[in-house]
């Protein structure tokens, strides 16, 4: 069984930076089949994806986040982590760390963590 553990959110001020990481256990995330990525949740607004990294390790990223937000993975130490810089006081909301062993968007991917909150204040 495959188990997310988010960490690394909180509360920054606008134009702040924060990383998020991803503990993955029950599968390495160097394992070519399977796929990672990160999508969040606002109050009142639907989850949204905000990067993908696939087996390859290309990338992906939301529009609203291209060019901020920067996600990777460390094989060593088999986590995920999503670098985001620039922050906006819209980037507020709860960070999910997600995987699946088939490329699907963020938000549709089977395994998913409990979150991590990030509050960016203007």
């Amino acid at each position: 069984q495959v188990q997310l553990v988010e960490s690394g959110g909180g509360s920054v001020q606008a134009g702040g930076s924060l990383r998020l990481s991803c503990a993955i256990y029950g599968t390495t995330i160097g394992t070519y089949y399977m796929h990672f990525g990160w999508f969040r949740q606002a109050p009142g607004l639907e989850r949204e994806g905000v990067a993908s990294i696939y087996p390859t390790s290309s990338t992906s990223y939301a529009d609203s986040v291209k060019g901020r937000f920067f996600i990777s993975k460390d094989n060593a130490k088999n986590t995920l982590y999503l670098q985001m810089n620039s922050l906006k006081p819209e980037d507020t909301g709860m960070y999910y760390c997600a995987a699946d062993s088939s490329p699907r968007p963020p938000v549709n991917m089977r395994y998913r963590g409990q979150g991590t909150q990030v509050t960016i204040s203007s």
